[in-house]
């Protein structure tokens, strides 16, 4: 499948919205800190002995913040789903993830399908979903499979490891290698980084193809900046007793890369492909259930006319809102009319007894004086 390219982001304020999936400890608060050089997501708190054994759940957080990437602004949202993975059965933690994601495609479904539209609407659908494989240097686990295989269809799901400096650079290589042999004999549709051989220019096949061989990404995090070298500027590190692990070092890890393309070069296509791809497969599955004949088939002609009645309701259901305030003046106009009419009818009733008051008050008096 060929992607249109999407080069040269320069427009002011680009809205771009990223989820941060995986268990505590994965080290994925760290790397939204790094991302956004601030302290954006807190750090979880040590749970005490007495709360050990409570369940909380999956939590959806969405944060906003202002960065600047290349000249260009980006209003970026992430969405952090801390408590995922720490329960017996995450089986709930899927559909609320999932359930989120979809929400965010039911409010543009309902704001298309709107006559008048809101200006200050926002779309918050997911544009990549970052999801934390425990650096185990084994394979994929089942939670990691289930989590990537659900969520694909609906989202740019791309994944990482996180905290990679706990891996040896042989242990590392090899764990890449058995997650891409995990990806492709479940047959998960993760963000690849696509290209087309025939369509695109060099350039693009070039990078993409590099940025698909680096998968899934090793992550290091940390916004401790550390003097490497005096007189050298301070770089963001994290420092252990065998060594230093440098966090925008492409020798050390993929941060750079990740950033470069989802903030960057890549920001185009996954906006593109949420919108045209993803979002148009989600609002037809969802139209066409509404939309079957009695054997449970699809009718086409009903699809394709599908939007067209959701404007047509829409239209007269703000037809019938007219038609009601309409009324509504009307019995208020017919009301003070009948109000006037009795003030006039009283008024002239008591000109008529002050007339004939004024005449008996005074028998005998001429009414004229000529």
């Amino acid at each position: 499948m060929a992607f249109t390219r999407r080069r040269g982001n320069k427009i002011k304020g680009i809205q771009f919205t990223i989820m941060v999936v995986g268990e505590s400890g994965t080290g994925r608060t760290s790397f939204v800190n790094t991302l956004c050089e601030s302290e954006l997501l807190p750090h979880k708190l040590i749970d005490t002995p007495e709360n050990a054994h409570l369940e909380e759940g999956v939590k959806i957080k969405p944060s906003s913040i202002d960065l600047e990437e290349d000249g260009v602004r980006i209003a970026l949202t992430v969405v952090d789903t801390p408590g995922f993975g720490d329960n017996i059965d995450n089986d709930f933690a899927f559909q609320e993830i999932l359930n989120y994601i979809e929400r965010q495609y039911d409010d543009i479904l309902a704001e298309q399908s709107r006559i008048k539209r809101n200006p200050r609407f926002r779309d918050n659908r997911v544009h990549a979903l970052l999801y934390f494989i425990s650096p185990t240097g084994h394979a994929l686990r089942e939670l990691d499979i289930e989590l990537m295989r659900r969520l694909s269809p609906r989202v740019n799901v791309i994944p990482v490891i996180g905290k990679a400096d706990s891996l040896t650079p042989s242990e590392l290589k090899g764990f890449k290698k058995r997650i891409i042999e995990d990806i492709a004999h479940y047959q998960i549709p993760v963000y690849d980084f696509p290209y087309d051989v025939e369509e695109d220019d060099e350039e693009t096949i070039q990078e993409n193809s590099e940025l698909r061989a680096m998968l899934p990404f090793a992550i290091i995090g940390s916004n401790e900046e550390v003097s490497l070298v005096p007189g050298q500027p301070p770089m963001r590190a994290r420092i252990y007793p065998w060594g230093v692990a440098q966090v925008d070092n492409p020798a050390h890890c993929d941060f750079t890369r990740l950033k470069s393309a989802i903030l960057g070069s890549h920001l185009g296509d996954l906006k593109m492909i949420t919108e045209d791809i993803l979002y148009e497969t989600y609002r037809t599955d969802k139209l066409s259930r509404s939309v079957v004949n009695e054997s449970g088939a699809v009718l086409p002609e009903e699809l394709a006319n599908q939007s067209v009645r959701l404007k047509e309701e829409q239209l007269r259901r703000e037809e019938e809102k007219i038609r009601e305030v309409e009324l509504r003046i009307q019995r208020e106009i017919n009301q003070r009319r009948q109000e006037l009419l009795a003030k006039e009818q009283s008024l002239r009733n008591l000109e008529t007894r002050l007339a004939a008051q004024s005449q008996g008050s005074v028998p005998g008096t001429p009414t004229s004086l000529y």
